[in-house]
């Protein structure tokens, strides 16, 4: 695990946590330095996505070693926390096991999607594969590209940027993510004392993703955007800048 802090060292704390085979410096890259301005960041590479060549375990570990990390460096609670996609699966579970505080739990347009084992594993032996397939050959490669560049109106820098993430990582850490997250259930209408839960919702992903949202947290703070998955981290600042001072007025609501 690796945890590195920046920004303004005296601004409230707020946690970066990355999504599906994903480091913070590329999830997060295109805005950090405006989040940088304001906050004191703990930005978080998870086992197998760290560069240390560990493998990821599963994601109650991590949610661990995460809790363990807030205890002893901040005594036991943070701000706020934003989790990209796969990341709010941490904010939800920080939150939940209220082992620490978080104030403002972010969640950056999550699907949330969970399941028994059964499913879960062969969702991994679909979807698992179809992630790392376009590393094997430059024809692939550029398919790919324009796919992402089609759907999310990503540049080519950072379709690279993001189909890097799936060749320099491994396959194993991918498949031991992918498939715990579908495995770390969160409960019905999670309710925290001074806690606030806020969700960045791109509408484009459709309707189920808000009813669950609403199904996991009591009465969520959440806001529509007219975006797709998490198209205000891909660079356009068209999608960034209305995203970012979401988070300013979220961070700013009392508790």
């Amino acid at each position: 695990m690796q945890f590195e802090e920046t920004g303004l060292m005296t601004g409230r704390t707020l946690m970066l946590l990355p999504g599906t085979c994903c480091d913070w410096q590329t999830n997060f890259g295109s805005v950090i330095e405006k989040l940088a301005e304001k906050y004191h960041l703990v930005c978080v590479n998870y086992d197998g996505f760290d560069g240390s060549g560990a493998i990821f375990p599963d994601m109650i570990t991590v949610t661990e070693k995460i809790e363990r990390y807030i205890i002893e460096r901040h005594g036991g609670r943070l701000d706020g926390a934003i989790g990209s996609s796969l990341g709010s699966s941490f904010v939800g579970q920080l939150i939940q096991r209220k082992r620490v505080h978080i104030d403002h739990g972010i969640f950056g347009s999550p699907d949330l999607d969970q399941c028994g084992p059964l499913l879960a594993k062969l969702q991994s032996m679909l979807v698992v594969p179809l992630l790392t397939s376009f590393t094997g050959s430059e024809k692939k490669r550029n398919k790919t590209r324009q796919k992402l560049k089609d759907l999310f109106l990503m540049s080519d820098e950072t379709a690279d940027k993001f189909m890097d993430c799936f060749a320099k990582f491994s396959p194993e850490s991918i498949k031991n993510e992918y498939y715990t997250d579908l495995l770390t259930h969160l409960e019905d209408d999670i309710q925290v004392e001074h806690t606030k839960v806020h969700f960045i919702y791109a509408n484009k992903m459709g309707e189920k993703y808000l009813r669950r949202y609403r199904k996991y947290f009591h009465d969520p703070d959440i806001r529509e955007f007219d975006m797709q998955h998490e198209q205000w981290l891909l660079g356009e600042e068209r999608y960034a800048l209305p995203v970012l001072q979401a988070i300013d007025e979220f961070m700013a609501t009392p508790v």
